[in-house]
């Protein structure tokens, strides 16, 4: 029998030590490791269950496109909802190196979405995205309650309330509950001409209404918007934070909705007003940021660039498309 070595003897007596202190037996866990198969890449992430989740409602080839595209957009949100979260219930605010370090790691995840999107503007037959996603209704993008925690977390519930209403409800300071009563995506799924809500917008709020309203009242007065305003001077003014926190501002508001704008406009409309979506959500107006102007980080934007929000990546895009440009 081989004598083990120092490293291992300290090893197990660490072990032991661990186990003893909530009464539990080492031998008996490593009898347990003795019988334990090896793990496998395939159990590890589930690959069998993963790839079995994509449950097309028609017989469409591109229908488990654009259902894998989601799912891997949800992925995603919980990746950027693994870095904000922890940082919005701390009971100890991060320092500025963590705040920087959490907020760059969203940034490379919505610049991944960002520029993956072609998957969607480019790589489905608009023939057959017009005909299966009748079959969706009412379900909508919309409805991802992970990019509302996002927002809940990020900044401050004033600075998501429609626009028309938010400088008011600011000079008020308004209660929670009414800001949220007026928070700008339950305008998107509102119909124009009645005021009444969409079946999408019902459904939405009936499953997460409550957890929204619990998790905002949570996180008033901690989010990432919070945070910064708590750091000294010098810090606020970091040249790393700036430029971290810019790029969240931009990446969420206005780089990810534009690509959404860009891809309906390809699918739904050979002009805006051609195709309602699968929601009866007003994405004409929704999803442009000229429109609602959410910016979680005014103080990191000049009145200028506020004023022009969104302004350069249709310019940028219009660029694209001209030959002489």
């Amino acid at each position: 029998m081989s004598t083990l070595s120092p490293e291992v003897q300290e090893q197990l007596a660490s072990l032991a030590a661990k186990y003893a202190a909530d009464g539990q037996d080492l031998a008996s866990f490593l009898e347990g490791l003795h019988r334990t198969e090896y793990i496998t890449y395939w159990d590890y992430v589930q690959l069998d269950t993963l790839l079995t989740l994509q449950k097309p409602r028609t017989a469409y080839p591109d229908e488990p496109i654009f259902i894998m595209y989601h799912q891997i957009t949800e992925l995603y949100f919980k990746l950027s909802r693994h870095e904000l979260e922890p940082l919005v219930d701390a009971a100890v605010p991060a320092t500025l190196e963590e705040l920087v370090r959490r907020v760059n790691r969203v940034n490379r995840y919505f610049h991944a979405l960002a520029t993956s999107f072609g998957v969607m503007a480019d790589g489905m037959e608009r023939e057959q995205f017009l005909k299966f996603r009748l079959a969706l209704i009412p379900a909508s993008g919309f409805q991802s309650a992970q990019y509302r925690f996002l927002e809940f977390a990020s900044t401050r519930l004033e600075h998501l309330v429609q626009l028309e209403h938010r400088a008011a409800l600011m000079e008020q300071g308004a209660d929670p509950q009414v800001l949220l009563d007026h928070v700008y995506w339950r305008q998107g799924a509102t119909l124009e001409e009645t005021g009444e809500k969409t079946l999408t917008l019902r459904q939405f709020e009936a499953k997460y209404g409550e957890t929204f309203r619990t998790t905002a009242l949570r996180w008033r007065g901690n989010t990432l918007w919070d945070l910064v305003q708590n750091l000294s001077d010098e810090d606020r003014q970091n040249p790393e934070l700036v430029q971290a926190l810019r790029g969240l501002d931009h990446q969420i508001n206005v780089d990810w909705p534009l690509q959404h704008y860009r891809t309906a406009v390809k699918y739904l409309a050979k002009k805006p007003s051609d195709a309602p979506a699968t929601g009866g959500t007003n994405w004409q107006r929704y999803l442009p940021p000229r429109f609602q102007k959410r910016i979680f980080f005014p103080e990191m934007w000049s009145e200028q660039e506020q004023e022009e929000w969104g302004k350069k990546w249709v310019d940028q895009q219009l660029a694209s498309l001209d030959p002489q440009a």
